[in-house]
């Protein structure tokens, strides 16, 4: 197993910063990526970025490109996200996940399916 915790969230007003982190325990080394996801009420969980651990490589959702930068320290098992120009629309809870699986194409770490453990999510809230 490997267990994730995020850590991070609060409130902020539009256009602020916040940085999101992922703490990766137990089997790390089973796990190819991280990825972060979303969730606003009422809504379907959504792919924000993710991370490989061994190449950095990485691969964002149209709707944060530009503003939000996803990276990894190896040492410390621990994935960041750092969230800049944020929006009242940003306002959700963010779960980062590990993705097992090896691919050659980035874009398939957008896939909810891929993942097979999550943190429990933080909160993010952005007024406007």
């Amino acid at each position: 197993q490997v267990q994730l915790v995020e850590s991070g969230g609060g409130l902020v007003q539009a256009g602020d910063s916040l940085r999101l982190s992922c703490a990766a325990s137990g089997r790390t080394f089973s796990s190819y990526a991280v990825g972060w996801f979303r969730q606003a009420p009422g809504k379907e969980r959504e792919f924000v970025a993710a991370i490989t651990w061994s190449t950095g490589s990485t691969y964002y959702a149209d709707s944060v490109k530009g503003r939000f930068t996803i990276s990894r320290d190896n040492a410390k098992n621990t994935v960041y996200l750092q969230m800049n120009s944020l929006k009242p629309e940003d306002t959700a809870v963010y779960y980062c996940a590990n993705d097992p699986r090896y691919t050659t194409t980035l874009q398939n770490m957008g896939l909810r399916s891929r993942y097979d453990y999550w943190g429990q999510g933080t909160q993010v809230t952005v007024s406007s």
